[in-house]
């Protein structure tokens, strides 16, 4: 068989989905790359996936343990349902934690040796495999015998030289044991990636993963949010909406509801996103509903994400307007996300919408509710920022957006969790407002970037037949004070629509 080689500091992949895209296409070739992170952040995982991905090029891979025995290495393999097959194994632990007496490794006593013979043990593993790919589990053994910072360094920086002599790609993962983080290895590291753990006060903890030097590379800086699953890590790197432009075609989107699409200038355009924005209960979703189905009706793939609703609640609302999803669900064409926002992280949340548009040529996306979407994000400043990049992403690709928002209060004043009304494209505004002793709604469209709309105030009705909206109400005061006043005649108000059963009554 002939080996796979890589020429000096080539991208090597990572085997980790979304890592590569990070560092500008991999690990670099024959250079040793610092992972460091505190226990449970993903180091080993991380590791493993680093091998994994050699072996199945045929490369010659070892991993080097000194914290876990090669027992609990397969462990944590076939939980992700990997084997460890064509992987070296070396472990330097003391025998008595050891659980398996057939092992074929060598066992040392990594405690009653001395560092300099620590190292040497782990060098003639090397010698001996001759590996390309090695994982070095962990610095913090060597940092303990070393009893002194000049001599760890020192320890490290030869480890370093023999990788680079041996052309050996390595990883050298360190859990931050000690009281304050280490920086003498950031140095002579040719690459240094953190991965953190971050508990919030509710919810699952949340994993990210920082780049902070990768020499003579474009990496992409920032935090990249990951999680841990089975098949191992995956890393959603952080949305730059610049990267991605696509060309398409400019039209007018319509709902297939004459008054509606006339209020809105003839639909919503491709490549702009749409605030529907008002009170609980007003009806934003079943507003956005109709554009969706619409668009399912023409054949064109949907992605609804779901923050506030079950997906079995939804499909029975729709239907209650008369909107059947089933069909269009069964088929794929539109896939429905149910987010939970204790559970999912921003850029999680951020890479499914990427599936569905790249992966799913979806070209609707309707987002019910940002106010879902800002408890799944605890750094509250950065949500604008977060979502300018998504908005502006979508645009780029076409996509149809329609975002909804939950104000606070029923009626009077009120006020909006998050302003998101300068990154819309459009803002559709919902009222409730009292005529003959009943509760109404009201809809009107107060911006609209990419056209003239009508400036009118037209009510609408929810049925069982689906939307209707009715001729502009001229006689309306009060709208925008969240206290609408109706001064106009019964006439011209939207009567209750028979239905099959009544007639038959």
């Amino acid at each position: 068989m002939t080996l796979p080689s890589h020429s000096d500091a080539a991208p090597v992949p990572t085997g980790v989905p979304g890592l590569d895209d990070i560092l500008a296409g991999g690990y670099a070739a024959n250079r040793a790359h610092l992972i460091e992170g505190r226990p449970g952040s993903g180091k080993t995982t991380l590791g493993m996936q680093f091998l994994l991905a050699g072996a199945e090029q045929g490369e010659r891979c070892l991993y080097i343990t000194l914290s876990e025995s090669k027992r609990e290495l397969l462990s944590v393999a076939s939980r992700h349902g990997w084997a460890l097959d064509g992987i070296e194994i070396f472990e330097l632990v003391p025998p008595e934690l050891s659980l398996d007496p057939q092992q074929q490794q060598s066992l040392v006593y990594s405690s009653d040796l001395e560092l300099g013979e620590t190292v040497r043990m782990a060098l003639a593993e090397i010698e001996r495999v001759k590996p390309s790919r090695v994982v070095f589990d962990s610095l913090s053994e060597i940092r303990l015998l070393s009893q002194g910072s000049l001599r760890y360094r020192r320890q490290v920086l030869a480890l370093k030289s023999y990788f680079l002599l041996n052309d050996a790609t390595v990883l050298m993962l360190d859990d931050l044991t000690s009281e304050q983080d280490d920086l003498n290895l950031h140095s002579i590291s040719h690459a240094v990636i953190r991965l953190e753990q971050v508990v919030p006060a509710y919810g699952a903890e949340r994993r990210r993963l920082s780049v902070t030097k990768m020499r003579g590379t474009a990496f992409r800086g920032g935090y990249h949010d990951l999680v841990i699953q089975r098949g191992g890590l995956r890393i959603f790197p952080r949305l730059v909406a610049s990267d991605h432009h696509t060309s398409f075609a400019l039209e007018t989107i319509p709902s297939n509801i004459g008054e509606l699409d006339t209020l809105l200038g003839g639909g919503l355009s491709r490549g702009t996103s749409t605030l529907v924005v008002g009170p609980s209960g007003a009806g934003k979703s079943t507003l956005a509903l109709g554009y969706l189905w619409a668009a399912l009706e023409r054949g064109e793939p949907a992605l609804m994400v779901s923050f506030d609703e079950t997906t079995g609640i939804l499909m029975q609302r729709a239907m209650g307007v008369g909107f059947d999803l089933t069909a269009h669900v069964e088929s794929g064409r539109l896939r429905i996300e149910q987010i939970d926002p204790a559970n999912v992280s921003p850029g999680e949340f951020s890479g499914r919408v990427r599936d569905a548009v790249e992966q799913g040529g979806a070209k609707v996306v309707l987002i019910d509710s940002l106010t879902g979407y800002l408890n799944a994000m605890p750094e509250q400043p950065f949500i604008v920022l977060q979502m300018h990049e998504l908005l502006t992403y979508l645009n780029q690709q076409g996509v149809v957006t329609i975002l909804i928002l939950a104000q606070h209060g029923m009626v009077g004043h009120m006020v909006s969790p998050i302003d998101l009304t300068y990154l819309s494209d459009a803002v559709v505004l919902l009222r409730f407002f009292e005529a003959d002793g009943r509760i109404r709604r009201a809809l009107s469209v107060v911006k609209r970037r990419t056209g003239p709309h009508e400036d009118t105030i037209r009510e609408f009705r929810i049925d069982s037949q689906g939307l209707r909206v009715g001729p502009p109400l001229e006689q309306f005061r009060g709208v925008l004070t969240g206290v609408p006043t109706f001064e106009g005649r019964r006439a011209s108000l939207l009567e209750e629509r028979e239905t099959d059963d009544d007639a038959g009554r």
